[in-house]
């Protein structure tokens, strides 16, 4: 367990549960298939779960050539045999060697790829977030629970021990009632600045795949590659960053739902062609009697903290995967 991260070790859960839900003989594999080969995909999670496991990568997807190929060297020099390769996701959908798929593609495709997914019988795990609206959300939500598969959207921060021993801590009272929780995760560059900097040929990509079912446009290289700064692509740190923090606050407080939302954003320092917000400010009251705060600017390195507030006290979890 100790070379195991966050992400893996979640993954390694779904994965287990994934195994458990099928009729498996002692020397059947479990044939896995990354959908979304990028530099936040889950192939190295996979590759190290699948060490020790009846897991095999039987398949690789993106829609990008040069990532595929990349995706495919790593898995051969386990010794694994090369997988196949494909650009669609419906392919991958339709072969009867695919029995679970890991969804780590840009956020516009979750939804449609989850469900389309579970009605083709293959167990899911997704990269949060989720969904970009409501619409969607609810009508995977209604495909996964009309289904028998097995489904795990991927928020990890939870998995972090000292995320179980905050969650006990607060939990037995030791900081009186919890009237506060605030995040404030700040960097001097926007994140997607990095990844729209990969050089990418038309060529080399299936764009309208990309697009999906937003409206078509000629190609543009900045909106493949950074396709986190689009928010036609990707909500911003509402929905890249913001999950984190909310879900360890549902995880060790308890609760479910805010009864109140007060949010805002703009772009004020890296004003570009890019329309994801570069700081934005979110606050929601709930009915269990506390505040929660998070809030994100890119322009500065400073000022980045977690922290609990109770009546007898506070924790400070700003380096979330050390003990607080």
């Amino acid at each position: 367990m100790n070379n195991l991260n966050r992400r893996s070790f979640m993954l390694g859960a779904s994965l287990t549960a994934m195994q458990s839900a099928r009729v498996m003989g002692a020397n059947d594999r479990i044939g896995v298939t990354v959908i979304g080969c990028g530099t936040r995909g889950l192939l190295g999670e996979v590759l190290q779960f699948s060490k020790d496991s009846n897991v095999e990568v039987v398949g690789l997807c993106d829609t990008w050539k040069q990532q595929r190929e990349k995706a495919s060297e790593k898995v051969t020099s386990t010794g694994a045999a090369a997988p196949k390769l494909f650009i669609h996701y419906q392919e991958v959908l339709a072969s009867p060697a695919v029995d679970a798929v890991l969804i780590s593609t840009p956020d516009h495709q979750h939804c449609t790829q989850l469900s389309a997914a579970v009605k083709a019988g293959k167990d899911v795990y997704v990269e949060k977030p989720l969904a970009m609206h409501m619409k969607e959300l609810l009508a995977a939500v209604d495909t996964v629970k009309k289904s028998d598969r097995v489904v795990q959207c991927g928020t990890q921060v939870r998995s972090w021990a000292p995320s179980a021993a905050g969650k006990a801590f607060i939990g037995v009272g030791s900081l009186g009632n919890i009237f506060k929780i605030e995040q404030s995760r700040n960097g001097y560059r926007p994140y997607w600045h990095g990844y729209a900097a990969r050089q990418v040929s038309e060529n080399d990509v299936d764009w309208k795949a990309f697009l999906m079912h937003r409206k078509y446009r000629p190609w543009n290289a900045d909106q493949y590659a950074g396709w986190m700064g689009y928010r036609e692509f990707s909500r911003g740190p509402h929905t890249q960053l913001m999950p984190h923090f909310i879900d360890l606050v549902h995880f060790v407080t308890g609760a479910r739902y805010p009864e109140r939302v007060t949010a805002s954003g703009g772009t004020f320092r890296w004003k570009d062609a890019r329309t994801a917000p570069d700081s934005i400010e979110v606050v929601l009251e709930y009915k269990e009697g506390f505040l929660a705060r998070y809030n994100s600017s890119f322009g500065t390195n400073s000022n980045s903290f977690m922290k609990f507030f109770g009546t007898r006290g506070a924790v400070d979890a700003t380096r979330w995967n050390a003990p607080w």
